[in-house]
């Protein structure tokens, strides 16, 4: 088969989410062995306030910082192909290590050591002024495609109103 008959996931996705023209996607799970049926994706206009989002910050971290540099590459490109405001993408300078020194024997020769390192890689990328909805579906299909050995924190601000113990009635 080519790709020009049968039209990918990734590509049904994109033409979904552009297509819903600010409307709330909702889905049904009608799913056959793990995979979510595209075709349930169905638009639907909702009555309630949707939340909103100053910025969310995506903290990803692994052992390989090679396949973070690609997932960060992949995350970056899947906000903008959304029309998604990118924010600040960046790293630390360095990673964090965590050691680990053990006797080479448990019982004698306390000279003889083993020394175990752990690195571990961070990178980070913050979406800025989201709605709710368009959030929860960015930071869904970021999650659907996380490769092995990448662990992802979401931390989200929101944007709340005021509370009118707090305004001052004018006069």
């Amino acid at each position: 088969m080519t790709s020009k008959l049968v039209p990918t996931c990734y590509n049904m996705c994109f033409q979904a989410i552009k297509t819903s023209k600010g409307l709330p996607i909702t889905s049904t799970m009608n799913s056959t062995h793990g995979f979510r049926n595209m075709n349930s994706l169905s638009l639907v206009p909702s009555n309630a306030e949707d939340v909103l989002y100053r910025n969310i910050e995506i903290e990803m971290r692994s052992g390989e910082p090679a396949v973070l540099l690609s997932f960060e590459w992949f995350a970056c490109h899947a906000a903008q192909n959304l029309g998604i405001k990118l924010g600040k993408c960046w790293a630390p300078p360095k990673p964090h290590h965590n050691r680990l020194t053990l006797l080479k024997s448990i019982h004698i020769y306390k000279k003889h050591r083993v020394q175990y390192e752990v690195r571990t890689y961070f990178r980070y990328v913050t979406v800025e002024k989201l709605t709710g909805s368009t959030a929860q579906t960015f930071l869904e299909y970021i999650q659907r495609n996380v490769p092995e050995g990448v662990a992802i924190k979401v931390s989200k601000r929101a944007l709340e109103r005021l509370p009118t113990s707090l305004i001052q009635v004018r006069k």
